[in-house]
């Protein structure tokens, strides 16, 4: 096992460096110059050469672009994430202040996604061909091919405009004000796992359906176990495994549509940071929630990968 973890935290590493070295590419390849949009920001006329060059160093233009990466990778072992060129501060603080939001949004729309997603599932798996399993799974499949930010313009429009039962945006921290903060983040969390919560169904679904047909099942009612204990202690928990890599994904895309659910709610987190970011070519920042959102992935993958163990003894880690 042991083994094992050290060669994945291996692979995972040289992956997010691969991530690294794309990314850091890439936005070096966008048109336009990052540092005029600085000098625009702050409103600087007809500067010198001098001070153009003493700007170009500040934020390490003046570099060629392998000892920029190079540079780049090294702060990044001593914690340094780079100055934001457009917010002229650190990086790291930026992102710092809007990680709780991200991860408070992120979180409930994961925990609400797994419990609803494997909770129909099993529902529609033991209640197969009744009219429970054709609403719920006629229900995920339209939920499947809703766009995020296209539900979220709905609800906007519905819930917050025509009813006026929620805010249309902002965010209010829940040690500040719980009940607003709630309804707040109501519409993004729906929209941020309604696609999860889809898949998850349709997955739970057809594994339980397949499990439920293996030898040790019908053993178990050939020994008169009762129905509970063939259904939560042999048939989900075997149904889950292949759930659970799905849900590894899930962490991705929830990063990843937060970043468009974030500026559509006006949320001050990291996903709408990012959103900013892009149109001000501020790259320091683009680089860096980039790596965040691969790094997390690759963790949860990993951590993926070592749950097989509990769910199925069977599997060992060669």
């Amino acid at each position: 096992m042991t083994t094992y973890i050290i060669r994945r935290l291996f692979i995972g590493v040289v992956t997010i460096l691969l991530v690294t070295m794309m990314v850091f590419l890439f936005i070096r390849l966008l048109p336009g110059d990052p540092l005029i949009v600085y000098v625009n920001m702050q409103e600087m006329s007809e500067l010198s050469d001098e001070q153009m060059a003493a700007l170009r160093h500040k934020f390490g233009l003046d570099k060629t672009m392998p000892m920029q990466y190079i540079s780049w990778i090294t702060n990044l072992f001593r914690g340094d994430f780079g100055i934001s060129i457009y917010y002229d501060e650190s990086v790291g603080r930026l992102i710092a202040e809007r990680m709780p939001i991200t991860l408070y949004l992120s979180g409930m729309a994961f925990i609400l996604s797994g419990i609803f997603g494997i909770s129909f599932g099993v529902i529609c798996a033991l209640r197969r061909g009744t009219w429970i399993d054709t609403v719920v799974t006629f229900l995920a499949n339209i939920g499947i091919t809703m766009p995020a930010f296209w539900l979220a313009i709905i609800l906007i429009y519905l819930i917050s405009l025509k009813a006026g039962w929620l805010p249309v945006h902002g965010y209010t921290s829940p040690f500040e004000d719980f009940w607003l903060s709630f309804r707040q983040v109501i519409m993004p969390v729906i929209c941020l796992s309604l696609f999860p919560i889809a898949g998850l169904t349709r997955l739970t679904r057809s594994s339980m359906l397949e499990v439920v047909h293996q030898d040790y099942i019908r053993t178990a009612w050939a020994k008169g176990l009762r129905e509970r204990i063939i259904i939560l202690r042999h048939t989900i928990k075997n149904a889950l495994i292949p759930v659970i890599t799905v849900m590894g994904v899930h962490i991705a895309f929830i990063f990843g549509g937060s970043v468009l659910i974030e500026t559509v709610f006006n949320i001050p987190g990291v996903g709408r940071l990012m959103t900013q970011s892009v149109m001000q070519q501020d790259f320091q920042v683009i680089q860096a929630g980039i790596l965040i959102i691969a790094t997390s992935v690759v963790l949860a993958n990993l951590l993926v990968d070592i749950s097989y163990g509990w769910l199925d003894p069977r599997i060992r880690y060669d």
